[in-house]
């Protein structure tokens, strides 16, 4: 039987393998030597060499006497001097082979043999020397393709050795002194690995060991680097408008990424709040269309190439806003004179081009009217369609030339009395208000004195605060 079809299977009679067995017989430390029994032989080809194992086959042993083999190993490139050099037990006179696995590559190895038998052991075998085979050699060419988005790629050439099962991928980065197992490529003849979900502009070194049918790793490959893609450029100069009625529009400045794809443009109602992307462009501007006067909105614009590689947005942040309302009018004076009801306003905002004085009354108990008078250009309102026992309420709007209507000013709440008293020479009712850091310092009602019987007379004259600006 030749060497190189080894059985592997440990039964009853034969041991192959170290450790099959259990109760395996060990030397005798004061054994009686018994210069009859046989010694062990190797046969002319007996021994068989690899760079983790070493094979060994000697001739059949006949006599009934032996009950099996004692293997001895001394591992010459150590110091062994405190060692016993006991290795294992072939306990079958039957079997004439035995495989050693734990070999170290390039390594020198002394063995010898005794048989034994119930009650005695034979003489030393002659010493066999053998030096294990250097470890098999990794791929001899590999080669990284570079900027790739967040992955590498490794190729290589397959290895000439048949026995080749599959190629072991190792990786580190530069911070990293320890290689990591990171995949496992089947088929002698594949050539090819991309590590996914990597880092944006970082630096990682792979490697790869061969693995053969019989386990056995091969040296390293040689090392090659792969750097992967870096984020495409931030947008660093961003502005958003802050006086157009309606809308707020984004501007930024073109990108010179050479394989742009798209803009995205996120929007959030706090600097350092959750933004969502609200548009996607190949423009360098963005229109928001908002239906809010004076609506604030913080604009992030990002980069995104071909590769769908977004830049960071968070550096550079602007502030827009729809355009504000006009200031609110301040009412001065309200009045019921010579049959008309007249309004008179004061207001320090230089866009308002007209004004709006919306009146409100009661029809009937269920039923009441609004009207607005429009485009009003001066500060005064003149209301001749009144009725004697009525109440009216009105407001004062100021409008820009874009349409922007400013919040209303104070209600001012006028009842007209009966028409059927005579009339004197009847004082103005004046509304004086001052307005200073949005709260009211004063507000004064002044109520002429006249002579009684008197005519139409405003009852009262209503101005709540809440309506102040």
């Amino acid at each position: 039987m030749k060497l190189w079809t080894l059985i592997t299977l440990c039964t009853a009679s034969i041991l192959i393998i170290s450790g099959c067995s259990s109760n395996v017989p060990v030397p005798k430390k004061e054994a009686v030597i018994d210069a009859t029994l046989p010694i062990v032989e190797l046969t002319k080809n007996g021994t068989i060499v690899d760079s983790a194992s070493i094979a060994l086959e000697w001739k059949a042993i006949n006599d009934q006497r032996v009950e099996g083999v004692y293997i001895y190993r001394v591992s010459l490139d150590e110091n062994n001097s405190n060692k016993n050099e006991y290795y294992d037990t072939v306990n079958s006179r039957f079997s004439t082979h035995y495989l050693d696995t734990k070999i170290e590559p390039n390594s020198r190895y002394a063995y010898y043999f005794k048989t034994y038998s119930t009650n005695a052991e034979s003489q030393k075998s002659e010493q066999t020397i053998i030096t294990s085979l250097p470890q098999l050699e990794s791929v001899i060419w590999i080669h990284s393709t570079q900027g790739m988005p967040r992955s590498a790629k490794i190729i290589w050439r397959p290895h000439a050795n048949e026995k080749v099962k599959a190629y072991i991928i190792q990786r580190r980065t530069l911070q990293e002194t320890k290689w990591s197992d990171i995949a496992t490529v089947n088929g002698r003849l594949n050539a090819e690995y991309i590590d996914e979900n990597l880092q944006d502009n970082f630096t990682y070194k792979y490697r790869i060991r061969v693995l053969t049918y019989d386990n056995i790793i091969s040296k390293p490959s040689q090392e090659v680097s792969v750097i992967t893609k870096e984020l495409p450029m931030e947008v660093m100069q961003i502005v958003a408008s802050t006086d157009i009625p309606k809308k707020i529009e984004v501007h930024w400045k073109s990108t010179q990424v050479s394989d742009f794809l798209t803009y995205r443009v996120y929007r959030s109602v706090s600097i350092n709040g959750s933004y969502e992307m609200v548009a996607e462009t190949k423009n360098s501007s963005y229109t928001d269309e908002i239906k809010e006067d004076g609506k604030e909105y913080f604009y992030r614009v990002s980069v995104v190439d071909r590769d769908k590689l977004e830049s960071i947005n968070s550096n550079f942040t602007a502030l827009g806003r729809t355009l504000v309302k006009p200031s609110t009018p301040s009412l001065a004076e309200a009045m019921f004179l010579n049959g008309q009801v007249k309004l008179s306003w004061v207001s320090s905002d230089s866009r308002a081009k007209s004004y709006i004085v919306q009146k409100k009354f009661s029809k009937s108990f269920l039923e009441s009217s609004i009207e607005d008078f429009q485009n009003i250009k001066g500060n005064q309102f003149f209301d001749s369609n009144v009725e004697f026992d009525k109440t009216y309420f009105y407001k004062i709007y100021a409008v820009d030339a874009n349409g922007i209507k400013s919040e209303p000013s104070v209600e001012v709440k006028l009842k007209i009395e009966d028409k059927s008293m005579t009339p004197k020479a009847v004082e103005p009712l004046r509304v004086n208000q001052r307005v200073e850091q949005n709260r009211v310092e004063q507000n004064r009602v002044e109520v002429p004195r006249s002579v009684a019987p008197q005519p139409a007379v405003i009852e009262e004259v209503i101005i709540p605060m809440k309506d102040f600006n």
